[in-house]
């Protein structure tokens, strides 16, 4: 059976996309958390603040992929997302090393993202959706970029945590 017309492949998919659109979705809510937050790191905040915006461009983007293939995001797992995604920032709240613990869920998070868009160009091949495929690929790079920059600056956060958590009265976890 050709995997292009086979209804379960193109069902699976269209679960893969919709399932991809709610992690934007939740990637949104915990951005915009952190983001707010952030009072004492401000090339985090930048980096956090322009990823924020790709986020907000890759669910439009997933979106647009969705309805051109005739169906709809799923509005449960969107709001599952956020809710999920809301239970992260507010338990960070609560955390001594905020940003520190921030930093790390966002470097592992973007590792999520990175999987599930590999597996959705993958997908998007097999069903012959070249459009999907090439989006993929665009937001693919961008998690990667993200991750890459996490990376490079795990260090000098935790550094920059541990240099302000000496400061009487410094907000070190923001």
């Amino acid at each position: 059976m050709d995997p292009r017309t086979d209804d379960v492949a193109v069902e699976h998919f269209m679960d893969w996309l919709r399932d991809a659109h709610a992690m934007e979705q939740q990637a949104e809510t915990m951005l915009t958390s952190m983001a707010r937050r952030l009072e004492n790191y401000p090339d985090l905040k930048l980096r956090i603040e322009q990823h924020l915006e790709e986020t907000r461009q890759q669910a439009r983007l997933l979106a647009t992929c969705i309805e051109r293939r005739g169906g709809d995001t799923s509005s449960l797992k969107d709001l599952v997302g956020k809710a999920v995604a809301m239970g992260q920032g507010l338990s960070g709240m609560f955390a001594t090393d905020e940003v520190v613990k921030g930093a790390m869920f966002s470097y592992a998070f973007e590792h999520l993202e990175i999987a599930a868009y590999r597996n959705l160009i993958g997908a998007a091949r097999t069903v012959g959706d070249t459009e999907t495929q090439q989006v993929c690929e665009r937001i693919l790079a961008e998690e990667e970029a993200m991750a890459d920059w996490l990376e490079r600056h795990q260090d000098s956060i935790a550094a920059r945590y541990l240099e302000l958590s000496r400061v009487p009265g410094a907000q070190a976890k923001r």
